[in-house]
């Protein structure tokens, strides 16, 4: 069982490789484009990857120098050459296969999207209702009244547009609509509840699609995608967010963190810090299709929040860290709105709550409202005790534990840690660097 050796201090300047989610809709979009495209840097995780095998065997021509972290794409429209039954597998990669709905509803042939152990309990009813309003014949594997993998998807006549009002806050379910959209008649109008990534929007848009964003309300429409020739990508906002947070609690400390995409709905978990009374600095600012900047994080002495439903769709991933960040805060965190928490790779509530405790964190989840939703209270300290962990076999919850115990000042143990190379493949050395 790995150990975790506690820092006492860190004065770095580090990058973070480039973000997941915009890597899976650059080789997805540069494959519906019409062109060469050069994306890079691509992030070489199990989860990228698995969208980059995903979209060879559906015809795609890609070359993927990894060392470089480049990869050049051959695009040739929005339809595939495929006649017969397609199988792909996604892995345990939600984006993958949420987002890959959407594009095969519109194709000429039969696919099947199957997956891992962890993505097959993961619900799909969320996608198969408003495609299937749109017409796409597409159906999962039921059980109690919901959807879940493998997702069989057959050809249809057309498409259709739909007026869609979102239940929950994702911007997987959302793109998964828009990329159907590129194939339906008339035009498409997506209502969301709350702000979501919009990572998908933009980069259409690069890609001059037809579509249009207005506060939560999207527009779009059957499109000719042209490819822009290179895409650039900045480094993963939610990677750099273990050590943003790290250099925070850990005293005397100070970390830049250089190159890191800022896009406003991904930052949720910087204003939620800033209001904590975090000291850090966002400067280098540049202007691209996702800006992004350089980011500087100092020792701070942080406070107990309030994080209302509406923030936690902006920063869905960097949750656990948050509460983290809260074990250290002096006074009471409540992060309100966390179901989609429970139904992740993990249900997060469960391995953070459970895991923190071990470590002599006062915290604790309980259901509210009528369609339960859930809160999770945290009462911060700094005495800690110390702890075995068990990651559940989820990356960011491992990721997590262990910026944890390098500023708890106790020795702890973590079960795995190989589930990290699913997003984070460098985290690992990355974090031994900071000792040196």
């Amino acid at each position: 069982m790995p150990k975790i050796i506690p820092l006492e201090k860190i004065e770095k300047i580090i990058d973070i490789p480039p973000d997941k989610s915009i890597s899976h809709r650059a080789v997805m979009i540069s494959c519906l484009s019409e062109g060469q495209t050069e994306v890079s840097p691509f992030l070489n995780s199990i989860d990228t990857l698995a969208s980059l095998d995903c979209m060879r065997k559906l015809g795609a021509k890609i070359e993927y120098l990894p060392k470089e972290r480049k990869v050049f794409i051959e695009g040739r429209g929005i339809y595939f050459p495929k006649s017969s039954l397609v199988e792909l597998h996604t892995q345990d990669s939600g984006t993958t296969m949420r987002l890959l709905s959407g594009i095969l509803a519109g194709q000429r042939f039969s696919s099947l999207l199957n997956c891992g152990h962890s993505l097959h309990r993961r619900p799909m009813k969320r996608i198969t209702v408003p495609l299937r309003m749109m017409g796409a014949n597409v159906k999962g594997r039921s059980k109690n009244n919901e959807e879940y993998p493998p997702l069989q998807i057959e050809p249809v006549e057309k498409l259709y547009s739909i007026d869609y009002k979102m239940t929950i806050g994702s911007a997987q379910v959302k793109s998964a609509i828009i990329f159907a959209s590129l194939y339906s008649e008339g035009v498409t109008k997506i209502r969301e509840l709350f702000l979501t990534r919009d990572h998908t929007e933009r980069m259409l848009a690069f890609f001059k699609g037809k579509i249009k964003k207005q506060g939560r309300l999207i527009i779009c429409k059957k499109s000719r995608l042209i490819s822009p020739q290179q895409i650039f990508i900045p480094g993963d906002f939610s990677s750099a967010s273990f050590f943003i947070v790290l250099g925070l609690i850990l005293r005397d400390s100070q970390l830049l963190i250089k190159n890191i995409g800022i896009n406003p709905t991904r930052i949720g978990l910087l204003k939620v810090l800033k209001r904590m009374g975090a000291n850090l600095k966002i400067f280098n600012k540049r202007d691209y299709f996702e800006p992004y900047a350089d980011i500087l994080v100092k020792s701070s002495f942080l406070k107990g929040v309030e994080v209302n439903e509406e923030e936690v769709p902006l920063m869905i991933d960097e949750i656990p860290i948050l509460l983290v960040a809260a074990s250290f805060a002096e006074g009471e965190t409540v992060v309100y709105g966390a179901k989609e928490l429970k139904v992740k790779e993990t249900d997060r509530i469960n391995s953070m709550v459970t895991n923190l405790k071990k470590a002599g964190v006062e915290i604790k989840a309980e259901s509210y409202g009528t369609e339960k939703n859930w809160m999770i209270i945290v009462k911060g300290s700094r005495r800690f005790k110390q702890a075995k962990f068990h990651t559940f076999l989820d990356h960011r919850t491992a990721m997590s534990l262990i910026i944890f115990s390098l500023a708890s000042g106790k020795e702890n143990y973590i079960d795995e840690v190989k589930s990290i190379n699913k997003s984070f493949p460098e985290f690992l050395p990355l974090i031994n660097s900071l000792y040196s």
